[in-house]
């Protein structure tokens, strides 16, 4: 089959775009046909499914194939409908389709779908509902059902064939978080002004050969879900549709026993969390999604949480690196360095900041790592990739330590709230991590 990327994606969209073979729908439609978006809620808000056409011509049978596969919903494994964005993160087609129908219907004057209460479909059919269930689903249990994530890998980032979850898995893996929040931003784009879903895809994940350019729009998708969704919108929307499948003939029986402030507590949670783990905090690029060698011997436990954190940069490699693909081959040099030359364990530093929008896991939240010489137990060491000696990192590299890895660390139990930042320097005799970068951390919060 075509690899399970982003790319074979658009040329799918792009050929059926191109032709009427028959099916008199939008490809979100014919998407839905195949399986796509077949959950009560959906159905109710964007009506039943249609009848699955034969195999179009403008596609040959492997894309066909592939196409429908990752459309084929299988609730014992979501994240099988997903595939590989050229930013390194992975994105279920589900959501994703399901908000572009709805941005394209209201393009067309789709009359807002008549469902008691009265919902916003476009959060309806990308995540409230999944969002909503999943919190249900694990409110009798006992305690150790996931609700959120996990994240994931790919077996072969340049044909990437198969993912998988790297811990147990939750209705709402990381792949459906991501295809939620682009479904929204892209849904609610198209809403303001249609353009062919090609096109827009394409610019959104700079498919094609434009990702070394640096950035691609998706990169910035939780900036931009925060902007859209207010702290209030996400949660209103779950409880108005927790209300909504209360009354549905399949979800009825799931709620029956659910009063009015359950279901308020619920979505509150469910809306908490899911903002949280992929809102606020920032995303990091697991290991195996790198290409990381095993770490030699036995790692050491780090005790959580700690007092301090040490900002260090690269220095070599000197320059910022704005892909995924470039910022994994400056991790796995890196690596090589550390081990081959170096002959520690590991890369290390616990986290390594790419120019890409994204953090790379080094050594991790849990283990000892080898940044800052005496203190490697006492406290994370992040490093930016490039030389800071002169320049800065971008403004938004720069915000995505100082406003979103250390309040999620301190949020999430890993820092103290009074924890002590400082640059590699003061800890021993270094330049690291660069004049530019040290005066820049002195007005950071905690710097000592």
């Amino acid at each position: 089959l075509p690899p399970r990327h982003m790319d074979s994606v658009v040329q799918i969209v792009e050929a059926l775009e191109s032709t009427d073979y028959g099916f008199t729908g939008t490809v979100p439609e014919l998407a839905r046909a195949l399986g796509g978006c077949s959950t009560p809620g959906c159905r109710a808000v964007l009506g039943e499914p249609p009848d699955v056409p034969p195999a179009p011509p403008t596609l040959s049978p492997e894309q066909w194939l592939l196409f429908t596969q990752l459309l084929h919903p299988d609730a014992a494994a979501p994240e099988r409908g997903a595939v590989l964005a050229p930013d390194g993160s992975t994105v279920a087609l589900g959501p994703l389709l399901a908000g572009l129908e709805v941005g394209l219907k209201r393009a067309a004057g789709w009359p807002v779908p008549t469902v008691e209460p009265p919902i916003d479909a476009l959060y309806a059919v990308t995540i409230a509902e999944v969002l909503g269930t999943s919190f249900l689903l694990a409110r009798d249990g006992d305690g150790n059902r996931a609700t959120l994530g996990p994240g994931g890998c790919w077996d072969d980032v340049d044909d990437p064939q198969n993912y998988t979850l790297l811990g147990p898995p939750s209705p709402i893996p990381d792949a459906i978080a991501n295809g939620a929040m682009d479904g929204v931003l892209l849904g609610a784009r198209l809403a303001q002004a249609p353009i062919p879903l090609a096109d827009l895809l394409r610019g959104y994940y700079r498919t094609g050969n434009g990702t070394e350019e640096g950035r691609p729009p998706s990169s910035y998708r939780r900036r931009d879900f925060r902007v859209l969704t207010g702290p209030g919108k996400l949660e209103e929307e779950v409880a108005a549709m927790l209300r909504v499948l209360q009354v549905l003939p399949p979800t009825r029986e799931l709620l029956e026993d659910v009063g009015p402030e359950e279901v308020v507590a619920i979505a509150h949670q469910a809306a908490q969390d899911f903002m949280e783990v992929y809102v606020e905090c920032p995303a990091i690029v697991p290991r195996c999604m790198w290409g990381a060698r095993p770490y030699r011997g036995t790692p050491r436990p780090l005790t959580l949480p700690l007092g301090s954190v040490y900002i260090h940069h690269t220095s070599t490699p000197s320059a910022p690196c704005r892909t995924f693909a470039a910022c994994a081959r400056d991790m796995r040099a890196m690596q090589r360095f550390h081990q081959d030359t170096r002959g520690w364990d590991d890369i290390g530093y616990s986290f390594v900041v790419g120019s890409d929008g994204y953090l790379y896991q080094g050594r991790g939240w849990h283990w000892v790592g080898a940044h800052t010489k005496g203190y490697n137990s006492k406290g994370y060491g992040v490093s930016y990739i490039g030389d800071f000696s002169a320049a800065l990192p971008d403004p938004d590299t720069i915000a995505l330590v100082r406003d979103e890895l250390l309040p999620c660390a301190v949020r999430t139990g890993r820092l103290h709230r009074n924890y002590t930042l400082r640059g590699h320097r003061q800890m021993g005799h270094t330049d690291c991590p660069g004049n530019s970068l040290f005066r820049e951390i002195e007005t950071w919060h905690g710097f000592k």
